[in-house]
């Protein structure tokens, strides 16, 4: 299937919802983007205005184009997403109008559904997978962004879908387990002195800006973090 020119893509009926700041970045050439420096992004996430991540105009256009081709091949982004990079297989949706195997279920059944080994978020390696972010935003170099799908749901609040405060506590704890413990032993073995939790910052984007919706993740931001580390804590413990 080809892809679209991302010139040629209809921004009056997009492949996902676009925000004001996106719109305003389709005009906008890459010369003239700010793009998101580590201050940026820690004051961005404390103020929790998410909707302030952007990415850089052409990635932009080019994800709109990408999407509305993998809409049209796959049905959804959720499905290609689920099929092709997490390679879960979803229980049996109680409704028969799916009929393509790992395909979620599109009725008022709710997002798909996945055998998992524990009820709580990130308490079991086996149920979740931590993947690159094939479409990062505009970040400066140096910033690695991350993605941890689940396949336990994340408790949110039912206003606007956002993390709520016990949610907030779950995904913090397996930040810093998960990623700043290991950022620590190199630290230490390093003897640089620096500040590994200063190294690491997360979000999880509520509804309303969520491309990819119906598989609970969470967005996870490194900075200098070697190759090494990022292909440890990429290794598949879930299949």
């Amino acid at each position: 299937m080809t892809t679209p020119n991302p010139e040629e893509i209809d921004y009056k009926n997009p492949p996902f919802p676009l925000t004001a700041i996106d719109r305003q970045l389709l005009a906008t050439k890459d010369s003239d983007y700010h793009r998101i420096t580590w201050i940026d992004l820690k004051q961005i996430i404390a103020k929790n205005t998410l909707e302030d991540l952007k990415r850089l105009p052409s990635d932009l256009k080019r994800y709109l184009a990408w999407s509305h081709n993998i809409k049209a091949q796959y049905g959804s982004i959720t499905t290609f997403v689920i099929r092709e990079r997490l390679r879960w297989t979803p229980e049996p949706s109680p409704s028969p109008s799916s009929t393509k195997p790992g395909t979620p279920s599109t009725t008022d059944s709710g997002p798909p559904l996945f055998a998992h080994h524990s009820p709580i978020p990130f308490a079991d390696e086996r149920d979740y997978a931590v993947l690159p972010n094939d479409w990062p935003y505009g970040f400066e170099p140096g910033i690695t962004h991350l993605l941890v799908w689940t396949k336990t749901r994340i408790p949110v609040d039912e206003v606007r879908g956002d993390v709520t405060g016990e949610s907030r506590q779950l995904v913090e704890e397996f930040v810093a387990r998960f990623f700043v413990r290991d950022l620590r032993c190199k630290e230490d073995a390093d003897g640089d002195g620096a500040d590994a939790r200063e190294r690491v910052q997360w979000f999880k984007n509520w509804v309303g800006l969520q491309s990819v919706r119906g598989v609970d993740h969470v967005h996870v931001l490194v900075k200098d973090v070697p190759q090494g580390v990022l292909e440890k804590w990429a290794e598949r413990r879930d299949l």
